[in-house]
């Protein structure tokens, strides 16, 4: 696994199929850590052409996991074992959803996150992520 704050290592979670789906970028391309961003496309689209729960439920997971990795040593990485979101707002077609993650606490073997989805300042979505830091590879 390429070391943590490497581009290659940012760029392998940008690369998943369903971030490129969707259309994830970094809000800072020079900051990782400081989140992401997407378009409430027709790929992130419910049927009724708003923001699909499930969506941004992944996507508040992807902005914690950003936002821990500069905590994570080179042979380190974290996988989610709990995650706790609520959808605070319905978000229209076309909308831009900014993410970003907190650490809130990086322990030896855990890590606790949080996460907030916003829409022009407009907090619609939140989680708390628990992750168990693993070895890398």
């Amino acid at each position: 696994m390429p070391p943590r704050n490497s581009a290659a290592r940012v760029q392998a979670v940008l690369d998943i199929p369903l971030h490129r789906f969707v259309g994830v970028q970094l809000l800072d391309p020079a900051d990782p850590a400081a989140g992401i961003w997407f378009p409430v496309g027709p790929a992130a689209q419910n049927q009724v052409r708003l923001l699909h729960g499930g969506v941004v439920t992944a996507l508040l997971d992807v902005a914690g996991y950003l936002a821990l990795m500069p905590h994570l040593g080179d042979d380190e990485h974290a996988v989610t074992h709990d995650q706790a979101v609520s959808l605070l707002r319905p978000v229209s077609a076309d909308r831009r959803v900014e993410l970003r993650g907190t650490v809130l606490r990086r322990g030896r073997a855990v890590a606790f996150l949080r996460a907030d989805a916003t829409v022009e300042g407009t907090l619609v979505a939140t989680a708390q992520v628990t992750k168990t830091v693993v070895p890398a590879g």
